[in-house]
């Protein structure tokens, strides 16, 4: 089975577990469907039929793999990248 991007995993799992959290604090109601669709997507993702089992899954994998390299810092809108000099 093919497996996701350590990542794109982490970056669903942590966007999953932060939408459940902001409704579970504003008590019981409906998923909203960002986190019905992310709860879908990790279930493909992880090959597994219940959030449940694919947020372990993911878990296990991300525990798994190696380490994230740091990620370059994009500029924030309007900035412009420092111009380098010619060699």
């Amino acid at each position: 089975m093919l497996r996701p991007h350590p990542a794109v995993l982490r970056r669903l799992v942590e966007e999953y577990e932060a939408l459940t959290a902001a409704e579970a604090a504003r008590g019981p109601a409906e998923l909203n469907p960002r986190a019905h669709d992310l709860a879908y997507t990790l279930c493909v993702s992880t090959g597994t039929r219940d959030v449940e089992h694919a947020l372990e899954a993911a878990r296990q994998w991300l525990a798994a793999a190696p380490a994230p390299a740091r990620e370059p810092v994009a500029p924030m809108a309007g900035q412009r990248m420092p111009a380098t000099e010619p060699v």
